[in-house]
């Protein structure tokens, strides 16, 4: 159900993108040594000539997103054969060690990053049409003749994306760990930052609704690129399904079209979108046109409720997302989500002055507390519960909190009660972190949660990181989602908030 008005504007919207020239910084050497991983720096590639099974690694410095061009030489006699040439691309010095014809994950190996290309005339220049994320580069001489060797004379990368991080002032502050969880934060979000904000720009390089919602809160305290912002959630409205749904992400090429995904917490979260939008702009006239999108999340997801007045549990289906985690239940915590999203619902009612909306909102979120206590809260554990095996979870507790189904102080007594206990089914995105460190900031826990941030973000870092990843669990650093690490993504834009928290709750240099 498209509405070509609402996508009109976004397409007005279109960003030109900014173009960087980066050089490789350096030419290493690659190799594991206990299991653990070397670095080292070595002659320049330039230097090198490549024969049969010959390979060079190159060191791009940081992370890119961006277009590959080669310029290849020769030395000794005239090319008799075509170059067969394997190139390779990591954001994590981990991907260099993978095979991908061991791959044996549930997403589609097409997302592994590796090219071979076979090249018929030398000298020559190539310009990879893909546009890649990575910082290190493996370029393998599959196979040629014995009669020359090839020489890489130049690789440069066309960096890509909305904004540019000379336009953001770093955080001003003495401690030395939360300017680095803001410059990775900023080079992760930058580089998110595409002609739409992308989820990863190595997989899966499109727009979820709940990456957005990060994302933008980011973007409002440092780039601040609200037409990005604006045109995403154009998009996302233009694009309905038949029932009103909004979908929980969307494609944009060949032609904007919904993925056919709906997640009842990413539809919800649109009245957030939406609020945060506002709160950084004043556009009154994008709100109105999105309000009663917004709404009507809420209105759909009350028709979910079961005769109990909570949502109602759809098991192991993909119905709603929280965080990835083995036997994660979700019923508990899409009823906290309904509550909370339904207090950014009064919020914008009361903007424009919706009598009967806030009315039926505040009715509606009343009786969802009531019902969330009345099922969930187990006063024996001293937790909420979730699904028919009374689960404990983070994520459950987490947004209980953040929905407010309980005061403050109750709220901060069950925080720490939960960081004592450590239930079995723990957080292992940092989605799911950045509810955590809101949870604490909103029980007056500031101090602990720069603290847990700077532990959790900050591991990342002490990891290697320089861009924040899609997923890290401190317990199981090999786990992944989709069976395989092979095609996890480094970059990944609901890993970026480090910087909107220090800049909204610790520093004064924000909006």
């Amino acid at each position: 159900m498209k509405n070509q008005e609402f996508l009109n504007k976004a397409l007005r919207l279109l960003p030109t993108l900014k173009e960087t020239k980066v050089e490789v910084a350096q030419t290493v050497e690659v190799y594991k040594e206990d299991s653990e991983i070397k670095i080292e720096k070595t002659e320049t590639y330039s230097d090198k000539q490549l024969n049969k099974g010959s390979r060079i690694y190159l060191d791009f410095g940081n992370h890119q997103v961006g277009y590959l061009h080669l310029k290849l030489g020769y030395t000794g006699s005239h090319p008799d054969a075509p170059v067969w040439m394997r190139i390779h691309f990591a954001e994590n010095p981990v991907e260099l060690f993978e095979n991908a014809k061991n791959y044996r994950g549930w997403i589609c190996s097409s997302w592994i990053e590796e090219e071979q290309i076979h090249i018929d005339t030398i000298p020559s220049e190539i310009k990879l049409p893909r546009r890649y994320a990575f910082r290190y580069l493996e370029i393998e001489t599959i196979d040629t003749s014995m009669k020359w060797q090839l020489v890489v004379e130049d690789v440069v990368c066309r960096s890509v994306s909305s904004v540019s991080l000379d336009d953001v002032k770093p955080v001003e502050t003495d401690d030395e760990m939360a300017k680095k969880l803001d410059r990775v934060s900023l080079r992760t979000l930058q580089n998110c930052m595409q002609d739409v904000f992308e989820d990863g720009p190595k997989r899966d390089r499109r727009m979820w609704l709940g990456d957005l919602r990060l994302q933008a809160r980011a973007n409002y305290y440092t780039f601040k690129n609200y037409d990005l912002a604006k045109r995403c959630m154009y998009i996302f409205a233009g694009l309905l399904f038949n029932e009103g749904k909004l979908s929980a992400c969307v494609f944009t090429e060949p032609e904007m079209e919904p993925d056919d995904t709906y997640l009842l917490d990413y539809a919800l979260f649109f009245s957030s979108v939406l609020l945060d939008y506002y709160e950084a702009t004043g556009d009154l006239e994008t709100l109105r046109d999105l309000y009663d999108v917004a709404i009507d999340q809420i209105r759909i997801a009350m028709t979910q409720l079961n005769e109990k007045n909570v949502v109602e549990d759809l098991g192991d289906a993909f119905w709603c997302f929280l965080d990835w985690g083995d036997g994660l239940n979700k019923q508990a915590g899409a009823t906290a989500v309904l509550i909370y999203c339904i207090r950014y619902g009064i919020r914008l009612a009361k903007i424009l002055d919706k009598q009967e909306d806030i009315s039926w909102l505040e009715e509606k979120q009343a009786m969802l507390k009531e019902a969330a206590v009345k099922e969930f809260w187990d006063e024996a554990l001293g937790m909420f519960v979730s699904g028919p095996d009374c689960q404990a979870s983070w994520a459950t507790q987490i947004w209980m909190i953040l929905a407010r189904v309980f005061d403050k102080e109750t709220n901060c007594k069950l925080i720490h009660h939960v960081m004592e206990v450590n239930p079995r089914i723990r957080m292992v995105t940092p989605y799911m972190y950045h509810h955590y460190i809101d949870a604490l900031i909103r029980c007056d826990e500031k101090e602990l949660a720069l603290e847990e941030m700077k532990r959790y973000w900050g591991e990342m870092i002490r990891d290697g990181a320089d861009t924040f990843w899609e997923l890290y669990n401190p317990y199981n650093r090999e786990e992944s989602p989709y069976g395989s690490s092979m095609v996890n993504s480094y970059c990944h834009a609901w890993s970026c908030t480090p910087t909107y928290f220090l800049r909204k709750f610790y520093m004064d240099n924000g909006k």
